[in-house]
């Protein structure tokens, strides 16, 4: 039996979030522990956006209180990495250079998770502008891969795998060019998919390389 709602599989926090055994705060309450109590080791997050994410949430369970569920994702916590422009919420693009930057715009990736009720609780660490990594010259260290962490992951997707491998979040937002994903998905011993090209709208992404990315 699971007992830490952060170690649910999202279809049974779903259930769950529904019939009223869990609520989206618990269940962001839960996440955020996690993080707190691993970050440190795995530097998956750059930044935990832990009081939009308790707001959001409370917004989550009173409309699935009203009878409004806007589907799968509907009060679940999800992270995005560093290249998704957030509103509001610090946007690095992995690099010192944007340290500080506050978008005022959603990407659309992440405008479309907030409209299906998902609850956003923080950006997660990449290499520098999605190039080569990792680095140990930038003010935030390289993301670790939680099996081993003095092993890296694979990829500059490095911190949204590492979050799932290590039960900091159940799933993560990522982007791939030449296997960004993939590769560190294949590293943590977790999933990852890149999506047929023009599939997802990359407006508000910092993208590498407009002919092949994918989120």
């Amino acid at each position: 039996m699971i007992e830490n709602p952060a170690d649910l599989p999202i279809l049974e926090a779903a259930e769950r979030l529904r019939d009223g055994r869990l609520t989206s705060v618990a269940l962001t309450v839960a996440h955020l522990d996690r993080i707190a109590e691993r970050n440190g080791a795995y530097h998956a997050f750059l930044h935990v956006a832990a009081e939009s994410a308790l707001a959001e949430a409370a917004r989550a369970d009173e409309a699935l209180g009203c009878g409004e569920d806007r589907g799968p994702l509907h009060g679940i916590p999800v992270a995005v990495k560093d290249l998704f422009d957030t509103a509001g919420m610090p946007t690095t693009y992995g690099s010192d250079v944007y340290a500080g930057y506050l978008p005022t715009e959603d990407a659309e990736v992440v405008r479309r998770l907030r409209a299906a009720g998902a609850v956003l609780i923080g950006k997660l660490e990449t290499y520098e502008f999605a190039m080569v990594g990792p680095v140990f010259d930038r003010s935030f260290p390289p993301a670790a891969n939680p099996w081993d962490v003095r092993r890296f992951t694979g990829g500059s997707s490095s911190g949204s795998a590492a979050a799932v491998a290590g039960g900091l979040v159940r799933t993560s937002v990522a982007s791939d060019t030449g296997g960004s994903v993939r590769s560190p998905a294949a590293y943590c011993g977790v999933v990852g998919f890149k999506p047929t090209y023009g599939r997802i709208p990359t407006r508000g992404v910092f993208v590498l390389s407009p002919s092949l990315a994918g989120r």
